[in-house]
């Protein structure tokens, strides 16, 4: 399907909800300059955990344990990982392109497969977290996030568990959170993969898969809005990563997935179906397109801010890399409003 054509399918009634998309024509896509993007106030403070949990689990790519322990921090600092004792920000900056992952690389130390992660953190409102990550191998420069069932929501439970708490600057005060509102449409596509973010009141996602060699899961929409955090607790958080059957053996080969299995990701067969039901939702690989999502855009929050911006957003087969190019554009000369 191309550009132009999806952009007609999911125009069409009872697939996408939202008078403002349903308005849009492809016309919009001719823009070739970069549209402008405003960070303004948010009308909401920053957060931060009210204490610290821990969580000890399997990576998906590598294989190996590693440990997480979430901790406090001040408002303004952000989202930032460490690792050997060295710090490395939750930011867009240092997003690398890797397969079927997001990677943050910096001074020569990689952190692997931090999405799920930071996709609950952004959705449950913790805008200020001290991530101190451990692996298996004490001489490793690299090391991967456990990915649990393949969902958010081990990373939700725990950060229920700890608790969220109003935070302050180093000054004893609450600081607002800024967010970036789009104001013209913008849009990365690679082939025939594409996503859009356009001018909005409110946030907004809505992705498209499309898998025809696959029956079970074809092509399937799904449209996200943020109300709160209950909202990604109910709808998104719980749908896993999935595979393609057919593809296993492929990305062994390429060192990949040395830790999947049928309990941390739903797998299906073009010929047979789902491996390993019952699906969590009718819909649930597209949801956890939407999961993804957040915790790539989740890289756009920088001292405490907000990383989903305020827009409709409009997916459609994409991927992490995808996903850090919109990223790339919408930080791109973002104009302050005071």
């Amino acid at each position: 399907m191309g550009f132009s054509a999806a952009v007609r399918a999911i125009s069409r009634p009872g697939i996408v909800s939202g008078k403002r998309f349903l308005s849009v024509s492809a016309a919009v896509f001719s823009v070739e300059s970069s549209s402008p993007t405003t960070l303004s106030p948010s009308g909401r403070l920053q957060q931060t955990l009210a204490g610290s949990v821990e969580r000890r689990g399997k990576a998906l790519h590598s294989g190996k344990v590693s440990t997480v322990k979430l901790l406090p921090e001040i408002a303004g600092a952000g989202r930032l990982f460490e690792f050997r004792s060295r710090f490395l920000p939750a930011s867009i900056d240092f997003a690398q392109e890797s397969p079927l992952c997001t990677t943050l690389f910096k001074d020569g130390f990689r952190i692997r497969t931090v999405e799920h992660l930071l996709s609950a953190l952004e959705a449950m409102g913790v805008d200020n977290c001290r991530i101190q990550i451990e692996s298996e191998d004490p001489v490793d420069s690299e090391v991967e996030v456990p990915v649990f069932d393949g969902s958010a929501t081990e990373w939700v439970n725990a950060i229920q568990a700890a608790g969220i708490n109003l935070a302050l600057n180093h000054v004893g005060e609450s600081v607002e959170k800024m967010a970036i509102h789009v104001n013209e449409p913008v849009h990365v596509s690679r082939k025939d993969s594409f996503l859009a973010a356009f001018p909005s009141p409110e946030t907004r996602i809505t992705y498209g898969i499309d898998f025809p060699q696959v029956p079970s899961i074809g092509c399937q929409w799904f449209s996200w809005k943020f109300l709160d955090d209950s909202s990604y607790t109910k709808h998104i958080a719980p749908s896993r990563t999935f595979c393609l059957y057919e593809e296993v053996e492929r990305m062994r080969d390429a060192g990949l997935i040395k830790g999947g299995s049928m309990e941390n990701a739903i797998v299906c067969s073009a010929e047979l179906g789902w491996m390993n039901p019952p699906l969590r939702f009718v819909d649930e690989p597209c949801r956890h397109k939407i999961l993804d999502l957040i915790g790539d855009l989740a890289l756009l929050a920088e001292g405490g801010n907000c990383g989903l911006p305020v827009a409709h957003i409009v997916a459609f087969k994409g991927g992490h890399a995808l996903h850090a190019d919109l990223a790339r554009r919408l930080t791109s000369g973002i104009l302050q409003n005071p």
